[in-house]
Parts: C-alpha cells; sequence; structure tokens
C-alpha cells in the first residue's frame, strides 16, 4: 500500500472558510494528526483515526505522520489557518531532513487562508502594500532576534501582522513590542487588534499606537500595524497600493 501526507491549513475558524481542496482530502484520510483543538474540528466517521496531541511536540507528530504514510496510511496533519504560516509543513519537512529514509514519501501542502489575511478582511485592507509576517513568541527564538526584525519592518515602513502577541506565560513581550513600536514609528500609527477572527466572538479594535496596551492582545488575536500611510476611510482601515 502506498501512503501519503497531506499537511492542510483549516482556515482561521468558520468552517465556511476550509478550502475545497482541504475538504476533499479530509473525506480521503485514514488518520487526523495535530494539535488537540485543530483536530476536534475533524467529525469523526468510520475508519477515521484521530490522534490529538499537545501543543509543543510538533516534531513528534510530524514524525508520527510519516510512519503512518509508510505502513499505507493517508494521513492529514491539519493546523489552523495556512500550515506553511508559523505551523505544521516546516515541521513535517525538518522531520523528514532528520529521517532521510522518508524522503521519498508522497507529502501534500495544502494552502489554507491564514488568521492574518481573515483579519486584514474584516478590517479593510491594511495590508494593502508590502507587509510582514512576525510570529512574536520566543519559544523557538530570542527576543532580540525579534526585536531587530521589527525595528528593521519599522524601518522599511512595511506593515506588519503578528502572530501570538501576548500569553500567560509571555505577558510582558507585546509590552516590549509596543516600545519598540513606538520608538520607530511614533504614536500615530494605526494598529488594528482583530480577536477571535471569523468566529462568532470576533472583535475588532483599531487605535493609535499611543492608545494601544498590551492587555489588548492574547493568544487569540492578530496584531496588525498598519504603515506611514495606513488611514481610516470611514469605519475601515487601508493602506493604499502605492509609495511615494
Amino acid at each position: 500500500m502506498t501512503g501519503w501526507v497531506a499537511i492542510a491549513g483549516l482556515g482561521p475558524g468558520n468552517d465556511a472558510l476550509i478550502t475545497p481542496e482541504v475538504t476533499e482530502t479530509l473525506a480521503q484520510a485514514t488518520d487526523i494528526i495535530g494539535y488537540i483543538p485543530y483536530v476536534a474540528r475533524i467529525a469523526p466517521r468510520a475508519g477515521l483515526n484521530l490522534h490529538p496531541t499537545d501543543n509543543r511536540v510538533e516534531l513528534d507528530r510530524a514524525l508520527h505522520a510519516l510512519q503512518l504514510a509508510a505502513q499505507g496510511a493517508r494521513v492529514v496533519v491539519v493546523s489552523s489557518g495556512d500550515p506553511g504560516v508559523f505551523a505544521m509543513a516546516s515541521a513535517v519537512f525538518e522531520a523528514v531532513e532528520a529521517h532521510p529514509e522518508y524522503t521519498e514519501t508522497d507529502i501534500r501542502v495544502l494552502p489554507g487562508i491564514t488568521a492574518m489575511l481573515a483579519a486584514a478582511a474584516a478590517a479593510g485592507a491594511p495590508l494593502g502594500h508590502d507587509f510582514c509576517a512576525i510570529n512574536l513568541s520566543d519559544n523557538l527564538k530570542p527576543w532580540e532576534v525579534i526585536e531587530h526584525r521589527l525595528r528593521m519592518a519599522a524601518r522599511g515602513d512595511f506593515a506588519m501582522a503578528f502572530y501570538n502577541p501576548r500569553s500567560k506565560s509571555r505577558p510582558h513581550g507585546f509590552e516590549k513590542t509596543l516600545k519598540v513600536l513606538r520608538e520607530e514609528c511614533g504614536p500615530d500609527r494605526l494598529i488594528t487588534f482583530a480577536r477571535a477572527v471569523s468566529k462568532p466572538g470576533q472583535k475588532l479594535v483599531t487605535v493609535r499606537l499611543a492608545d494601544a496596551t498590551p492587555e489588548m492582545a492574547d493568544m487569540q488575536t492578530v496584531v496588525i500595524v498598519g504603515n506611514s500611510a495606513t488611514k481610516f476611510v470611514g469605519r475601515y482601515v487601508y493602506t493604499p497600493r502605492s509609495a511615494s
């Protein structure tokens, strides 16, 4: 039997934002592997094995997927958003690099709608010109690297989207992020907090950097900072497509 691994993005939360390609692949799967709340989004059915795991075992999860595929299973590794954006696609290829016996495995990466793009769409068009995405978690990189990238992105006048801004174990990181942004961008730059985007409890708030507080963000929040040209148009936030 020939198995395969598909690494699928489930979108930001609303099932309507799961792509038809992902839905079709899920229907073909024999095994679903992923973080507990993401696996919980998959409806159980006969012949489908669910393998939920905790959040900090990405490489173990990836290796398990490769092992099952080698036995003939059709495995879908689920992520939220897009699997290539701070998610499981890199972890699977990292596992392949560490275990070259799986190099010939049929691996498919199925794109999804990221929380960043869903948040931007809900707000208007804050990412309408050049932008970057930065993961503010220091679990896999030191704060010094995060600060350097923040400063360089701000000096390049990029709009910025931030993932994992503030958690219970990292309560002070976003406070330091806001300090850096005020130093580099000034007090008037627009910053949007999009919490639970696409879900029933969705909440969007846009303020000036001077009025932003760390408590406005948590792990369910995507934060988008505009560039120097980002502005309000009515209740919408948008960044012009041209730059001077």
